[in-house]
Formats: C-alpha cells, structure tokens, sequence
C-alpha cells in the first residue's frame, strides 16, 4: 500500500511551482486571463455575496474585522488577504482558520487543467501564463465557492481595476485610507492612485470610503456617481466616536448613520489592536458590514458587534512577539505606514529606550519612512531581508545615518543578527533602568523573517 503524500511537502512542490510564475509585484492592466479561468470554472466568483477592499494600507487590518464581525452574526465566511507571512495557506481563510495545506494543493490540481488551457491561450496571443497572484486567487475563489460560504471578504493585491480579485461583483466595496505606493504600476500621483483603486466600485454597490486625502475623496465620489453606487463616508456618515486606551489594546465607541439620517452608536467595544489607525480600521470595518447586512437602514446587535471586534486578531501589525524585553514587529512598508506606525507607538507604548531593526524592499520610499519613525527610536540596528527586492543594509545604512546621525546607527548582515544586536541594546538599557522594546519593521518579508526567528528561539 502506497503512503499518502505529506500535505505540507506537497504544499511546499506546489508553492515552488506557483513561484515560477510571474510574481504578485508584477501587474499586467488585463482581467483576461482571470476572467477565462473564472468562465471556465463556471465563474464561481459570482456564486457568493462579497465585500471588497481596497486601499494603501489598513487593508488587511480591516478585512480581518469585517470577516470576524461577519462570524459573529452566525454567517460562514471566507477571507482572502495578501501576502502572507509564513505560508501562502494563510492567505485563503474558511471560518476563521487558514485552509489546510491538504485542501489547498486538491483545489489546485482540480483546477489546474484549467490554468494550462488559459496558459496556453495566452501565450498564443503572446501574453503571458497566468501570475502567481492569479493562481492564488482562482484557488481562493474556488475554494469560497465549493465550501460554500455565505460571504467572501476579498483584499485587492494592488490597485484595484485591475486586480485580478476585480471579477468579483461585490455590493460593498470598501476603499482605506490611500497614499503613494506603487507608483510605477498604479500612476505617479495620489489622483492616478485613487482612480485605479475606485475600479473596484461597481454599479448599485455600497462603497465604505474611510477619511482620505483632500485631492483622493472627489475621485472616489465621481466613481461612486459614474457608475450609480452608493457612498458611506467616514466623517459625515460614520466614525469613531471616542477611544481609550485598554489592556491589550483599547476601548472604542463608534457610530454610524442610518439612510434616515439617525445616529447609531456602538459604545464599549473592545479592540484588541493598537493604535488610533486601528480604531479608525474598526469604524470602517463596522459601516462595511453593517451596509452588508442591513443596507444601513437599521442597527447591528451591539453585543454580537463587541463578540466580532474581541475576537479579532491582525498577525504582522504591532503584534507583540515577546516580552523582556518586549519585541514588536509591524509590516509597515511606506511612508504612510510608518507614520502610523510612529503614531501607534507613542499612542499605546510607554517605551524610554526602543531599538529599530530596519530592512526594507529598494522599490519603496526608504528615506521617507525613516524620517517618520525617527522621533520614536532611540537608535537603529539596520539590515536586509532574504528577499531578492531587498535594499541592500550599505544603502540603508547611509540613509539612517544622514537621519539619526552615526552614533544612533549599526549595521547587521542579516535580520537574525540584527534582533540579537537589538535585544542585547535593549536589555542593557533595562539594566539603567529603562523601559525598553524593540521594534522590527520596513516591509512584509522583514516580519515574516523575524516571525520565523522569534517562534523557533
């Protein structure tokens, strides 16, 4: 009797394979392909109700919300979010957990023939094969479809018109707060940023549109006209009415507006995420699902409303990883980010002495978003991630010093060295009696390694 394969050296095979193809960085403006893989399977994306999200960042954070609140009313649900940070299983999630490496590699090759059809096709044309990216969503999209799930909460991978998840028909489209990013693939300014990501509003939707930039909220509102949608803004239609902070992470009262112009408010929830941008991620969040379930015409079950937002969980977003000293990592990997991220920890941490570790990827805006977490670390051990895109730690390295000065600055060869140097500056600075932490961040890859690190030591 032959042995079943290991799932997860199955996975591992397959994830090899799915590398191969062009990566999720790399965008061509076509739903061609997607959208002949989705005719061919019967176009599953169309068999579940969906919200869809979109944004620079807060996108994860907020989807995560939607889907647990979702869960708390009893519905079934399906999340989809991108990158992962330890194994691409995490990105397609059943009811909360993350597909199993078993059912993820069975999905695959039920649709792989499929794939080599749309391929095939393409190449002829003198396209491309089908993107990682692509694969990953056709299984996701599948998989949504087979279980089924009474919703999927779909997480654009970049932009939004274009994104191979835009084959869906979402009646709520949720956009988060935009900025630079991007830029080669999504236009040169915050305006061409905007009016790709609002491709993912269709016509009669509801679109949950968080607090924007001056120059961004006119682009949303004139899709939200052209194609007959609906539009919830933060500000004038919901928000976060009051916040403190809690142990473990902070006590929020958010409000929203009904179509007949009354208040409804959600006082006492608690949020088990920190910082301001994570309320206002919450505020988001609850318009979205309210508009899902009620159309906004009426209240949501307060108490089911506090079991959904108690229960959420954003692994990567100033996730404490261990104390003594305490060691934060957050996946912020822009200039905006990072200023949220700076926000968030003189917000929620009592920090006298918090070390960075820096890696970061050569396609983002390093000088800026060290300048931004500059006013909250004491010194910086920086370095490079494992990833091909990584900025090299020399270039980094003279980057932080024009910014902190030499003394703040020290130069480790990979991120395993660098959290050691870390802990080491922190544990001395316990020692004078600080309160000290480190801090990893600059990109998605940078936490994934640290993750790795920290859970194996």
């Amino acid at each position: 009797m032959t042995a079943s394969p290991d799932p997860s050296a199955a996975l591992a095979a397959l994830h090899a394979d799915l590398m191969a193809r062009w990566p999720e960085t790399r965008m061509e403006p076509s739903l061609a392909r997607i959208s002949r893989l989705m005719e061919l399977l019967g176009d599953p994306q169309h068999s579940t109700p969906a919200i869809h999200l979109t944004g620079t960042n807060g996108k994860t954070s907020t989807a995560r919300m939607v889907e647990s609140l979702l869960r708390s009313f009893g519905l079934s649900t399906g999340l989809y979010t991108s990158p992962h940070l330890a194994s691409v299983t995490e990105r397609i999630m059943l009811n909360g957990e993350p597909v199993s490496d078993e059912r993820f590699v069975e999905t695959y090759y039920d649709i792989a023939p499929y794939l080599e059809i749309v391929d095939a096709e393409s190449v002829t044309t003198g396209g491309p094969a089908m993107s990682y990216f692509e694969v990953v969503t056709g299984i996701a999209l599948a998989l949504f479809a087979e279980a089924p799930v009474d919703v999927a909460v779909i997480e654009v991978g970049m932009g939004g018109g274009w994104d191979a998840t835009n084959v869906v028909d979402a009646g709520v489209a949720v956009v988060t707060p935009i900025d630079l990013d991007h830029l080669d693939y999504l236009g040169p300014t915050v305006v061409d940023v905007a009016a790709e990501k609002s491709g993912i509003i269709k016509a009669g939707s509801i679109a949950v549109l968080a607090a924007q930039r001056p120059e961004v909220a006119p682009v949303l509102l004139a899709r939200c006209e052209l194609v007959g949608a609906s539009a919830l803004r933060e500000g004038p239609d919901f928000g976060v009415a009051s916040r403190e902070l809690a142990v473990g992470g902070q006590l929020v009262t958010l409000q929203t507006g009904t179509s007949g112009g009354d208040t409804t408010v959600y006082p006492d929830i608690l949020l088990p995420l920190h910082g301001t941008h994570q309320a206002h991620n919450a505020a988001v969040a609850l318009a979205a699902v309210e508009a899902f379930l009620s159309d906004g015409s009426r209240a949501l079950d307060l108490e089911l409303v506090r079991e959904g937002f108690a229960a959420v969980s954003s692994p990567g977003r100033l996730e404490v990883l261990r104390r003594s000293p305490t060691v934060l990592v957050d996946a912020a990997h822009n200039p905006h980010g990072a200023r949220a991220l700076a926000d968030a920890i003189d917000d929620s941490f009592a920090f006298e002495h918090l070390v960075g570790v820096l890696a970061m990827l050569s396609d983002k805006e390093a000088r800026a978003m060290v300048e931004a977490l500059e006013p909250v670390l004491n010194e910086v051990v920086v370095t490079a991630s494992r990833s091909p895109r990584a900025l090299p730690a020399a270039d980094l390295a003279h980057i932080a010093r024009e910014v902190f000065g030499d003394d703040r600055v020290r130069v480790a060869g990979t991120i395993a060295e660098a959290l050691e140097l870390a802990v080491e500056s922190a544990d001395a600075a316990a020692l004078h009696g600080a309160g000290a932490g480190v801090l990893v961040t600059g990109s998605v890859v940078t936490v994934a390694e640290a993750r790795a690190l920290m859970s194996s030591s």
